[in-house]
């Protein structure tokens, strides 16, 4: 019977390398070490199996199950990352309790009774000498005989104790026995109080929890997740999971002190995971952790083990998430000074291969990524081509496919109008055609994105293709893609986008990431996440029994909390399921775009519920901003401030843009809606405020600011001034190529055109937004446009009330099915107008033809607060109500048109707009 057999550990293989090495111990031996090593022997006690046989379990233990427990324990103890200092005897007896319930506390008392009696050296070596029987086999059996596998897990922690003990000096024995003395007597008088039940009151029990568990709750969870898969740079900065507790709990639980035991530190392994653990913080909640005590904590932690170059790595990561640049630049210089960049990707097999090979390219990577992120984007480009050069010269197909990769990713978020002597000339990006046509920045885009996927598959690169078929939807999205030779007989005249291409791409992301394998990942990805999370809820578990008078813990949003004792681990890596993740919220963009409201809906559900755990927190902000606009449209502001104020308790918006900017879009929305122009246009300089001064960084934001400004000034019935803020938004638009963000431009100076009574003039730019719309399959955006043509026509005459009629039938089911209050009660209103308007209608043939959709308009209207279209509303109301000769409905439809008129004109408590 061999318990774990067959488990491999890093640890076996760094032994086989230590032996060879001339038989080095590959640990520190500690007194937790030793603890644990006493467990492992009650687990397998020597001639265990010659004694009990294979079906009985040691003493003390009652069944399979609960022997099983203990060594799930053990295991996790030996893989787990909380921290990078070994827990005290404390809080391994608290752990042990939730496994020694069922004997009564004899495992607990067994442990601190053997550590007590070890009082000499020679102790020490009868200690060690009783764990090789562990190891050994029974006399008489064979080797499948054995109880505990010397290969297993356990049985090579076991070994590499052993090891150290038997390479220690005399004075290091001596050492291990003073610190044994210290590690014992810290929790006498905790672990006491502790297995005390003799309280005098509810009180004493709040202090007990508040002395005992909240201090060290404060060291050891003060991170709600645990360690996920290390990334590489190009696939995620960081590849991790939440991280909900500020970094203050180092400080406050004093664990730096100035005489730490530098032996009390973990394996290499775990402190490679607890780093990755801390870089999950920054990628999951940048905002919690503080500047100057991470640098505090890493410092410490360097200072401990200067061989861990990764730690001005996170100090890097660090820096930029707190935008600083000098910071972040020299941490990024230092960490490749020391550690020459090794580590960051998955090399290529090449024959030519040298110590070169990692260093130079991926510091030019990271450098780049690093302008990129500060809005340089001239300089990252720089860094960027430098890094293909190099990558070229060294044979490092791998760096090479996540430049390429990363340079397709700058062109596509920021705005560049021309790149001609930045990244080389402008025919080197694949133009083939040989007729000295220079490349535009959108066929540059597409050809680095085809490159950079050509090479990912090529590679066998699962993150990067999966990240660059969702690169390519958005292109594909975005951009109609002409051909390089763009005459003759073979020349392709369609100028539309595909929504097909859109969800192959989308549908190929996912797909690869099937290639993720249960088999392929248990082991390579095998980090320590699930013993963290593990040993965390047996811990919450063991101080159940004080629970109902202890504060509540903040909740612990990880898949593995999930699991119980016997549960495994996903094999799947976080950056995976990010990608997974990332292919929804792109589905659910994506349905914005061609105007389809249930599918918005239902990606963004899906992405907020299946992929929380991984998501970071700007993605995941992502998914409820897109559910919170689907509450305004369809909802009204009441109900989408609720749910703002939830969002806004798991996102701060002072910490989160996305939530932020939400945030003043729908307070913009509202004013404009209740004419307090005041408070949108203070709203539309906050817009400005939010957006990079650098040229062509934030351009969407950016473009979002003039969007609203010229809504605003065309509610103030500012004309001419709106009109030339939104012809300066078309020439930007135009000139990053920006086509479905002109389609939105265009159809504002229509509006604008229409209420100046120009209406001759608004007609082509109705027409020019239709026809963007079709081009690029924006439906709902469309039939907008289509309502708008429909109203200009309308003001023509009613000559032309047919024609609108027409138009406005055209886009009702489209407006009906997909739209939101705005737009149906504005296609409503249009409707009646053209019955009103066309000479052979007649109110008192068919009322309801106009009533119907007037009230509805009024109801939807009323939801919205919108005054200024809900009093054009009720005077149609009343108009029609004084052709059927109602003369009290007609009054009642006048007081309210009245109402709205008057709350328009003459606007009260304005500064209420702001508060929600």
């Amino acid at each position: 019977m061999n318990v774990f057999a067959g488990v491999r550990s890093a640890a076996g293989a760094e032994q086989k390398d230590a032996g060879s090495a001339g038989g080095e111990a590959l640990l520190e031996l500690t007194p937790h070490r030793m603890a644990v090593c006493h467990l492992v022997q009650v687990f397998a006690p020597p001639g265990a199996q010659q004694e009990g046989g294979p079906a009985t379990p040691p003493f003390p233990f009652e069944s399979v199950a609960h022997h099983n427990r203990l060594g799930l324990f053990l295991f996790s103890l030996t893989r787990s990352c909380e921290d990078f200092l070994e827990p005290p005897l404390e809080e391994l007896l608290r752990q042990l309790k939730a496994v020694d319930d069922l004997v009564n506390g004899w495992l607990c008392e067994q442990l601190t009774t053997t550590l007590s009696g070890l009082n000499s050296p020679d102790d020490l070596f009868n200690f060690f000498d009783k764990l090789r029987g562990v190891l050994a086999s029974p006399e008489g059996a064979s080797v499948e005989d054995e109880f505990l596998d010397p290969n297993s897990q356990l049985g090579v922690y076991l070994r590499c104790c052993i090891l150290a003990f038997n390479s220690m000096t005399f004075e290091g024995v001596c050492h291990l026995l003073s610190n044994l003395v210290a590690y014992c007597n810290s929790a006498e008088t905790s672990y006491d109080l502790a297995e005390d039940e003799d309280f005098n009151s509810e009180m004493e029990m709040s202090d007990l929890m508040d002395a005992d568990i909240g201090v060290r709750a404060g060291v050891f969870d003060k991170y709600g997740q645990g360690y996920a898969t290390e990334s590489h740079m190009g696939e995620t900065s960081s590849s991790f999971i939440h991280a909900p507790i500020s970094l203050h709990d180092f400080d406050e639980a004093n664990i730096f002190k100035a005489d730490e035991n530098p032996t009390c530190l973990r394996s290499r392994w775990q402190l490679e995971a607890y780093l990755n653990q801390q870089a999950d913080i920054l990628e999951k909640d940048p905002s919690s952790v503080p500047l100057n005590s991470f640098n505090a904590t890493m410092t410490q932690l360097q200072t401990l083990a200067p061989e861990l170059h990764r730690v001005q790595f996170l100090q890097h990561l660090n820096a930029l998430s707190h935008d600083d640049y000098v910071a972040a630049l020299d941490n990024l210089h230092r960490y490749f000074d020391y550690s020459a960049g090794q580590g960051l990707f998955s090399r290529s097999l090449s024959a030519n291969q040298d110590i070169i090979v990692g260093k130079y390219e991926s510091a030019l990577l990271s450098l780049g990524s690093l302008h990129c992120y500060f809005g340089h984007p001239k300089k990252a480009l720089e860094a960027f081509t430098e890094a293909v050069r190099v990558s070229q010269m060294n044979n490092d197909d791998s760096c090479l496919a996540y430049i390429l990769g990363a340079i397709s990713n700058l062109l596509s978020k920021i705005g560049i109008s021309n790149t001609v002597g930045i990244i080389g000339s402008p025919y080197s990006l694949g133009n083939n055609s040989g007729l000295g046509t220079p490349l535009s920045i959108q066929q540059q885009l597409l050809v680095l994105l085809k490159r950079s996927l050509k090479r990912a598959d090529m590679l066998k690169l699962t993150s990067l293709l999966s990240f660059d078929h969702i690169s390519l939807a958005k292109f594909d999205l975005k951009h109609v893609q002409r051909p390089l030779v763009s005459f003759g007989p073979n020349a392709s005249t369609k100028l539309r986008t595909c929504p097909a291409d859109v969800c192959k791409n989308l549908r190929l992301s996912s797909h690869v990431l099937s290639d993720f394998g249960t088999g392929d990942l248990s082991t390579s990805h095998d980090n320590g996440s699930f013993s963290t999370s593990w040993l965390r809820n047996l811990s919450a578990a063991s101080s159940s029994w004080c629970s109902s008078s202890a504060k509540p813990r903040k909740q612990i949003v990880n898949d593995f909390d999930n699991f119980h004792f016997n549960a495994q681990p996903s094999p799947i890596p976080t950056s995976v399921l990010q990608l997974a993740g990332s292919a929804y919220l792109m589905r659910a963009t994506a349905w914005e775009h061609y105007g389809s409201a249930p599918m918005v809906r239902m990606n963004a559900l899906v992405y907020a519920t299946c992929f929380a755990d991984a998501a970071s927190s700007p993605e995941l902000s992502l998914a409820y901003v897109k559910l919170i606009q689907q509450l305004v449209v369809f909802k009204g502001y009441s109900v989408a401030f609720g749910a703002l104020k939830l969002a806004e308790e798991k996102f701060p918006s002072s910490t989160n843009p996305h939530i932020q900017l939400l945030k003043m879009q729908l307070l913009h929305d509202r004013a404009l809606h209740r004419g307090h122009l005041r408070v949108a246009q203070q709203i539309c300089d906050e817009f400005g405020v939010l957006s990079s001064s650098v040229s062509g960084v934030d351009i969407e934001l950016k473009t979002e600011a003039s969007l609203r400004h010229a809504r605003t000034l065309l509610a103030a019935k500012q004309f001419s001034q709106a009109a030339v803020v939104a012809n300066s938004l078309f020439s930007t638009c135009y000139k990053y190529n920006m086509q479905v963000e002109n389609a939105s431009v265009l159809l504002l100076l229509a509006e604008i055109h229409k209420k100046s009574d120009n209406v001759v003039l608004g007609l082509p730019y109705a027409l020019a937004s239709q026809s963007f719309c079709k081009s690029f399959n924006l439906d709902l955006l469309e039939a907008s446009a289509t309502l708008t043509l429909a109203e200009l026509w309308l003001a023509l005459g009613s000559s032309h009330a047919k024609r609108a009629l027409s138009l406005v039938y055209q886009s009702l089911p489209m407006i009906l099915g997909h739209g939101g209050l705005e737009l149906r009660a504005r296609a409503h209103i249009v409707l009646a107008k053209c019955y009103l308007t066309d000479p052979e209608y007649s109110v008192s043939e068919d009322p309801c033809a106009v009533l119907d959709p007037l009230n509805q308009a009024a109801e939807d209207l009323q939801v919205l607060e919108y005054h200024d279209m809900a009093a054009e509303a009720y005077y149609l109301k009343a108009m029609a109500y004084n052709h059927l000769g109602k003369e009290g409905d007609r009054e009642e439809a006048a007081a309210r048109f009245k109402e709205h008129v008057t709350a328009v004109e003459n606007p009260h408590d304005e500064e209420a707009s702001l508060a929600y």
